[in-house]
């Protein structure tokens, strides 16, 4: 049974078998009161999360339960219904959090291509020249050995080195990859990559959200192809 849908109806039915006589036989209008209080507040997170539920078939369900009746359905029944309904809600996207997140961050990447000196590469990714370089390019399956620091759009550091690290291209993110071949050893390049090349709508863990562009500071230092 779905621990968030029907919680308050746990609660409602813990409430009414602790009773000693049912709440209809109870003249003590505080009695009614508690019942209907519950009712309400159980009715309004159904409304909440099942908008079109037929009231008529809860309401019997709720009664054939609470009396103890024979149910219409078979309990392997009822929680294989519950478990389904629970997934179906988990997996439904949260929209307006999505949406609020992508207008945020093509807001970002309009306000990052309006800026000086800074041009566009393929998939959308900005590229900032901090230092030209004249060296070798790496190759779609090269490596690259990079000093380099990573920053979410509101300048948190989340990703850093001290020393020259060596990468593989085909291990790194799809903005790194595209953009590193086109750069020569000796560059320094600020990098603006959209999150459809980053983590996308997935974000990683804890540290980036979805829909999140990132920044890179990044001077490239060998590179193998």
């Amino acid at each position: 049974m779905s621990r968030y849908l029907f919680l308050p109806l746990c609660v409602f039915l813990g409430v009414a078998h602790a009773a000693e006589k049912p709440v209809e036989k109870n003249p003590d209008p505080a009695g009614r009161n508690l019942a209907y209080s519950l009712g309400a507040s159980l009715g309004e997170r159904l409304r909440q999360e099942v908008p079109d539920l037929q009231l008529q078939a809860l309401i019997e369900g709720l009664q054939q339960a609470y009396q103890g009746k024979p149910l219409a359905l078979s309990d392997a029944k009822i929680e294989q219904i519950l478990a389904d309904h629970e997934a179906e809600v988990a997996e439904q996207p949260a929209a307006p959090q999505i949406e609020a997140s992508i207008k945020k961050e093509n807001d970002f990447l309009l306000a990052e291509k309006a800026k000086p000196g800074v041009r566009e590469l393929a998939d959308g990714i900005l590229l900032t020249e901090l230092a030209p370089g004249n060296g070798a390019k790496a190759g779609p399956n090269g490596k690259v050995q990079v000093l380099y620091i990573g920053r979410l759009p509101d300048g948190t550091v989340f990703d850093q080195n001290s020393q020259p690290q060596w990468f593989s291209l085909d291990s790194v993110i799809s903005g790194w990859r595209s953009a590193l071949q086109d750069m020569p050893v000796g560059a320094k390049w600020r990098l603006v990559i959209p999150s459809a090349q980053a983590y996308g709508a997935d974000g990683a863990g804890d540290l980036i959200a979805p829909f999140t562009p990132l920044v890179f500071d990044v001077e490239l230092r060998g590179a193998t192809s």
